[in-house]
This record gives C-alpha cells, sequence and structure tokens, in this order.
C-alpha cells in the first residue's frame, strides 16, 4: 500500500465527518459501518414508571430543524461514502423508525442497491413507559453495495457454521449493550447514549469483510467498529468529531488483542481438501462398518471398506446414497452425511479439513 494511504489505516480522524470524508481516496474502503444521528425528535422528558428520568439521546449531535436539513446531511455523508468504497466494496446503515426510511430513500436514489434489510431484535428492549405505543423493540440495519454489479463479500458458510448450519436470517436476537460492556464515566454514567454491542459489529464484519480489510465508521463514537475490526484482523478508519469519545475510543481499542482463529480467518470459506472417504478411513477419521447420519440424527447407513454407504438395500457413493435418499438425481454426500463425536453430529465434510491440517506437509 502507497505510504500516504497507510496514514489513514487504524486511525481515527478528529473532526466532523464531511469534513474529513472527503480526504479520503476514492475506492479506498472495503466496508462502511454508518451509525448516523437518528434524530429521534423526543420531546419533553422520559420519566419512568416510578417517576425517575430516563436518560435518553439527548446529545447535540442528535438535533435537526427540518426533514429538509436531515435529508441533506445525509446525502452528503452518503454520497462520500459511496465514493470511497471499492467497486466491490459493501455498506451497512442502521436506523430506527424516525430515519431508516428517508435513508433508504436516499439511498436508493444515489445509487446503491439494496441486499438486505436486517432486524436486529432487542430482547432486552427499552419498555415504553409511559403505555402508549407499542415497546419498540428493534432497529433496522441496510446492507447495500455500490451497485448491483458489486462481486460484494459474504461469508455464508462462515455465517451458516455460526447458525448451526443453517441458513443465517436477517432477523438477529442480539441485546441492547448493558452490563460491563457498557463505558461509563467516573460517575457512571453512559460515556456514549447509543453505544452498539460488540456482537452486533461482530456479525457484520465478519459476515461482509475479509482479513486485512479496510472497514470505515463516519460516525465513530467510542470505537466499536474499530474494537471489532481489530478483534477479528482487520483493519479500521474512523471518524469522530467529540474529542471525549476519541480518547475513550483510543484506550479500549488499545487494548483488544487480534484473534487469528480459522473461524476469523474464513477456514469455512476455502474450497473443501480433495480427500477421499478412502483416504479418511486410510487416515483413522473414519472408520469401517461407522454409521452415517442425516442432519436430523437420522440413520442411513453404514460405511464400507470401499468408502461407499450401506444402507441395508443399496450400496452407493455418498453421493448417490444421499441423492436416493433426497429423492434428487444429484446430491453432494460431503453436505448430506454426519458422524458422531463425543455425543454430537459432525459434517464428514469437517473431517476432510481435520485430515488437510494434520496432514504433513513436503
Amino acid at each position: 500500500m502507497d505510504k500516504n494511504l497507510t496514514q489513514y489505516i487504524n486511525s481515527i480522524l478528529a473532526g466532523d465527518c464531511l469534513v474529513n470524508l472527503p480526504s479520503i481516496p476514492d475506492e479506498f474502503v472495503d466496508l462502511v459501518f454508518a451509525d448516523p444521528p437518528y434524530w429521534m425528535q423526543t420531546e419533553g422528558e422520559l420519566l419512568r414508571t416510578n417517576g425517575t428520568k430516563f436518560s435518553g439521546v439527548e446529545d447535540h449531535w442528535d438535533k435537526f430543524d427540518t426533514y429538509k436539513e436531515y435529508d441533506e446531511f445525509s446525502e452528503k455523508w452518503l454520497k462520500e461514502c459511496k465514493r470511497i468504497l471499492k467497486p466491490n466494496g459493501s455498506i451497512w446503515v442502521i436506523g430506527a423508525f424516525q430515519n431508516i426510511y428517508r435513508l433508504g430513500y436516499i439511498m436508493q436514489n444515489l445509487g446503491f442497491w439494496i441486499l438486505n434489510d436486517v432486524i436486529w431484535s432487542k430482547p432486552n428492549a427499552v419498555p415504553n413507559f409511559g403505555g402508549t405505543r407499542f415497546q419498540n423493540s428493534h432497529e433496522t440495519l441496510l446492507w447495500c453495495t455500490k451497485s448491483q454489479e458489486a462481486k460484494y463479500t459474504f461469508n455464508y458458510k462462515t455465517m451458516k457454521h455460526l447458525n448451526g448450519d443453517k441458513q443465517d436470517k436477517s432477523v438477529w436476537d442480539i441485546g441492547i449493550c448493558i452490563g460491563g460492556e457498557r463505558l461509563k464515566d467516573e460517575d457512571g454514567k453512559k460515556c456514549h447514549s447509543t453505544q452498539k454491542p460488540e456482537k452486533l459489529l461482530y456479525k457484520i464484519i465478519l459476515s461482509t469483510t475479509k482479513p486485512g480489510d479496510v472497514v470505515l465508521d463516519p460516525f465513530f463514537g467510542t470505537g466499536t467498529t474499530g474494537a471489532v475490526a481489530k478483534l477479528l484482523g482487520r483493519n479500521y478508519i474512523g471518524l469522530e468529531r467529540d474529542a471525549k469519545y476519541i480518547e475513550i475510543a483510543k484506550k479500549r481499542i488499545a487494548k483488544v488483542k487480534t484473534d487469528e482463529s480459522d473461524l476469523h480467518n474464513l477456514a469455512f470459506e476455502m474450497k473443501p481438501p480433495r480427500v477421499s472417504t478412502k483416504q479418511l478411513i486410510e487416515g483413522g477419521y473414519l472408520s469401517i462398518g461407522e454409521k452415517l447420519y442425516d442432519k436430523k440424527d437420522i440413520l442411513i447407513g453404514k460405511l464400507t471398506s470401499n468408502g461407499c454407504v450401506d444402507d441395508e438395500h443399496d450400496v452407493l457413493s455418498i453421493h448417490k446414497m444421499s441423492a436416493k435418499h433426497l429423492k434428487l438425481q444429484n446430491h453432494n454426500g460431503w453436505d448430506f452425511f454426519y458422524v458422531k463425536r463425543e455425543g454430537r453430529l459432525k459434517l464428514i465434510d469437517d473431517l476432510r479439513y481435520d485430515y488437510k491440517t494434520s496432514e504433513p506437509q513436503s
């Protein structure tokens, strides 16, 4: 990377995002996560049922006079984010009912292509104290690319693995930021009114970036995006105008250690090693006569000495046997059959990775 460009990597640029975004080079970042002002438009004090005041979003940065002012602000930073995104990069924008529809409209007008709207469902959401509306227990994330033709990153297999080997869905149950994760000042008050949980950023960054990618957050706050990016072995750029938040973010990120695990390095996204069932038998990863199951823990058959499956009616390859039981013409048996290890089902395809990892390298 050009030395002039490395100055941006893993740094926090102090100042307003509308001032600093234009300084970022064209097509420089792989992912943008934006948690902009929602313009909550709350009036008067919010009181709990016991009469005490609830500390909501009352910050000056969330204040706008008109919809026009908010829209103009949003269009400016979104235009810049589109400019700095690589052609195959993507952007996540989070909001609530107050602003997400306006942001989606602006993004589509700017040419962004919406891939998903993800619902962040909050099981421990703040109640509606007055009992005048339904409890607002979710926020919406728009995941978009610069164009419909973009070849964006999506680590499907990784997210499927984390979801119990099932396709991950667009509704994420993640609790709001509380307890030890919630950053507080010396008086015990929360440092930032809209701090997002690390688990939310973990899913976003892990699912849509690769190791070494650059993640930019134009509303950096106390640095959740940077902390999670560093954990996952990604780079970050933060834009933040509040000096207090910048200081908190720097100290927070400095404590994070990168976890270079196979999961974070996207081992599940790599093509499976070319290892046969016979090789797995010879290597001791499978045994002759071992029972093979489907994902519902139903016994299908037993493994034969030549690596086929005997279901007491036919002796077929793992591919033909899986197709037979699924009533299909063809099917990949590596994604169908499981064995039991320590009382739990393990996909036989995973055994090929285990085999390759332990195989002596010449």
